[in-house]
């Protein structure tokens, strides 16, 4: 055994003495090491992709909040469960968020060739509501978040969810942004060109601020930058209108007392999109601030009179819409303070007032002292129009702004508020008042309406990049029915078949927030 052992150990010497000397033998060469190094060109935050000329940046941030007596986060309790002052519905909504976006510019003998990116991933608490059996029953709607367009909530199959759901299946990716710019062209999903540069956030965080644009979570368009110099540009867009610029177009032939005290003055019965909208803009930035003027026109293509292409349809009709915006900056009341105001007309083009995320249909419960409990409904459409006839555009106007404090580093405060009112024409409020759906009303007949919002917000940043925030809005619900409605039961929210009181309504919402950006 023990010559063996030592055979072993000899011959195992003997192969390393070996490979060790072939290996010293071989020329070594000594692979290049790539540096990342810092690109200066673009700002901060910019680094060379190893081995190209590009220069990339990543960004984003992680969030998380509670939101009271809100219809989601962070939206106002302005309808469904959310609004019927009942215990169909939390008294508190949850989100946890993050969010990542990529940028990368490469310098071309053609100008800069930038692309950018911009994606979220977003868990929800869900809400209870009712199943509509009539048997008082309600189901969880499970955990929400963005569509893959970051648009709408929805569950892991689409749809609502259940109770059990939970880990990845309960969140949801959004997608923002996605685009590419070249020798002044924007190609993919963006801001709109018709948005002032705050969006709908003039000094808020409140989601559903009414009176102007606001593609928050970027639209499809092809654009075209002139850069004039001294602060002057001016651009023409051709932008998607499905995704986010589009109402409701009524058909009043399908006109329900349900649909009516939901909002809806009939069935929606848009076509499908035959031409984007078209915007123009122009922009002035200086160091006192900027001035923006924007317009859009926006084609409403709808579909049939009635369930088949033999019953015909209304022909098109374009709407437009025009903005003016006004930022002011290094005003005395401290260093770093700001006032961003924006106002708004609409003709048969209504998202451009009532921007993608604020509500387009109303229906609030309240007190009474004169019947079971009042109520207060409106709708928001680009058109209007009943059987054999055309298209009937919806006017819209309104206008928001904010004022923003700095106390001190750290500190600052936000005034802000909104209003926006819808008028119809007089043969759309015919249409909408003679229907069926009005039968056991009482008083006056009119769809017009405004919504107020008044708002407040303090933030605190005690280190850099870390902001925790607490923002209240108080909204009025300004309608012009009056009298009383006795409609059946409503039991998607719980209400009994008896008379409601046509009245203004009131709410308000409480958003808490952390944010990491980064």
């Amino acid at each position: 055994m023990r010559v063996v052992k030592s055979l072993l150990l000899g011959t195992a010497a003997g192969l390393i003495a070996v490979g060790g000397a072939q290996a010293a033998d071989l020329p070594v060469k000594a692979k290049a090491v790539e540096y990342v190094k810092i690109c200066s060109l673009y700002g901060a935050g910019f680094y060379y992709i190893p081995g190209t000329d590009t220069c990339i940046k990543l960004g984003g941030y992680l969030r998380a909040e509670v939101a009271l007596n809100a219809g989601g986060n962070y939206s106002a309790s302005y309808n469904n469960v959310f609004a019927a002052n009942n215990r169909l519905t939390n008294t508190y909504s949850m989100r946890a968020r993050e969010d990542l976006n990529i940028d990368t510019r490469t310098a071309t003998e053609y100008g800069v060739v930038r692309t950018y990116f911009d994606a979220v991933f977003t868990w929800t608490t869900g809400n209870y509501v009712g199943t509509g059996s009539g048997t008082g029953s309600t189901q969880y709607s499970g955990t929400l978040g963005l569509n893959s367009a970051g648009t709408g909530l929805v569950g892991s199959s689409g749809g609502a969810v259940n109770a059990t759901d939970g880990g990845i299946s309960g969140g949801s990716l959004g997608v923002y942004y996605a685009f590419i710019q070249f020798a002044g062209f924007t190609m993919g999903k963006a801001v709109s060109q018709f948005d002032a540069p705050w969006i709908n956030y003039p000094g808020n965080n409140f989601d559903q601020l009414v009176g102007g644009s606001g593609s928050t979570n970027g639209v499809a368009q092809f654009t075209y930058t002139a850069d004039f110099g001294q602060g002057i540009t001016a651009a023409i867009s051709a932008q998607d209108q499905t995704q986010v610029y589009q109402t409701a177009i009524w058909n009043t032939a399908g006109m329900s007392t349900t649909g009516v005290l939901g909002g809806a003055y009939g069935s929606n019965d848009l076509g499908g999109s035959s031409s984007p909208d078209i915007v123009g803009m122009v922009r002035v930035d200086q160091a006192w601030g900027l001035f923006q003027a924007s317009v859009a026109a926006h084609d409403n293509h709808v579909g049939y009179y009635g369930a088949t292409e033999a019953t015909g349809h209304p022909g098109d009709k374009w709407g437009w819409a025009a903005q003016l915006a006004l930022s002011i900056k290094n005003i005395p009341t401290g260093a770093g303070d700001v006032i961003n105001v924006s106002g708004v007309y609409t003709e048969g083009a209504s998202r451009y007032n009532f921007q993608e995320l604020a509500a387009t249909s109303y229906s609030m419960f309240g007190s009474s002292s004169s019947a079971y409990q009042s109520i207060g409904f409106a709708g928001v459409s680009d058109a209007v129009f009943g059987p054999g006839g055309q298209l009937e555009l919806t006017k819209t106007y309104g206008f928001r702004g904010a004022y923003t404090h700095n106390w001190n580093p750290n500190w600052n405060t936000a005034l802000y508020g909104a209003w926006a009112a819808v008028n119809y024409s007089g043969t759309a409020k015919s249409l909408i008042c003679s229907s069926a759906s009005f039968a056991t009303l009482t008083g006056t007949c009119n769809p017009d309406f405004n919504i107020g919002q008044l708002g407040v917000i303090t933030r605190w940043t005690p280190v850099k990049g870390l902001t925790f925030s607490a923002d209240f809005v108080y909204s009025h619900l300004d309608q012009k029915y009056s009298g009383t409605i006795t409609p059946a039961a409503l039991t998607s929210v719980a209400k009994p078949a008896t008379t409601y009181e046509l009245k203004d309504q009131d709410t308000y919402t409480l958003l808490l927030r952390a944010q990491r950006n980064w």
